[in-house]
């Protein structure tokens, strides 16, 4: 049998070394010891760190403080020879900034080595966050239309049915004005209709919130005087 080891084309370790040198990606191998054994120079460029000064320093001092706790349970579970793969955490570079990086890490548990790879997703994180942001507004604004079309149809019910009321008192038998009769019995199909329509529009926005009811304390004593107040001339 042949030895394939014999038989490895040279030019194969360099490929392996030119890629390891050129790669934009972050690649690394770092020890069960917490510290880098090797990084690339994109590594270096991304954090502003020398070669040196990312080996011999612990992984931890790289790592957003936020992430240092979770990050550690993930790299004891690499010591456990479970992969870690899609994972994301923050870093700080040199200058202060915090960058988000997405790791794919292979443990080698005969070497005690983890082989990893990241990709810088800062970029993507911020669209995320800028998108998360324009839909929280768009939420409180589509939530803050819908507060006010209610309340302004359900605060106009009130002195609509109040008109209607009046309406229903008035003694036409003793108007013998036709056009009059007329203009009031045309005041009385438009404020008919027009309590249809708030009706409708107040059932279709219940309708809708059905599901997302909210409970709260209410004051008996002023939702009472706001009743009687929309009541005072009928009273």
């Amino acid at each position: 049998m042949i030895d394939q080891s014999c038989t490895r084309n040279p030019a194969d370790l360099l490929n392996k070394e030119l890629f390891f040198e050129i790669s934009h990606d972050l690649l690394c191998i770092a020890g069960y010891d917490g510290y880098f054994k090797l990084v690339n120079p994109a590594f270096s460029k991304l954090l502003g760190y020398t070669h040196e000064e990312l080996l011999s320093e612990p992984i931890d001092s790289f790592i957003y403080p936020d992430d240092r706790s979770l990050t550690s349970i993930y790299r004891e579970k690499l010591r456990q020879s479970i992969p870690l793969l899609n994972y994301e955490n923050r870093y700080v570079t040199k200058s202060g900034e915090v960058v988000w990086l997405s790791w794919t890490s292979i443990p080698r548990d005969k070497e005690r080595q983890v082989f990893a790879i990241a990709k810088n997703v800062t970029h993507t994180k911020i669209l995320e966050k800028d998108r998360n942001e324009l839909l929280t507004n768009l939420t409180k604004i589509n939530q803050d239309l819908k507060q006010l079309t209610y309340t302004t149809s359900h605060d106009l019910r009130s002195p609509v049915s109040n008109l209607l009321s009046v309406f229903s008192l008035l003694d036409t038998s003793k108007i013998e004005d036709a056009e009059t009769l007329e203009f009031i019995s045309i005041l009385k199909s438009a404020t008919e209709s027009l309590k249809d329509s708030l009706n409708h529009y107040v059932d279709i926005l219940v309708q809708k919130d059905l599901l997302t009811v909210r409970k709260e304390e209410i004051s008996l004593s002023k939702s009472l005087d706001k009743v009687r107040l929309s009541l005072r001339s009928l009273i």
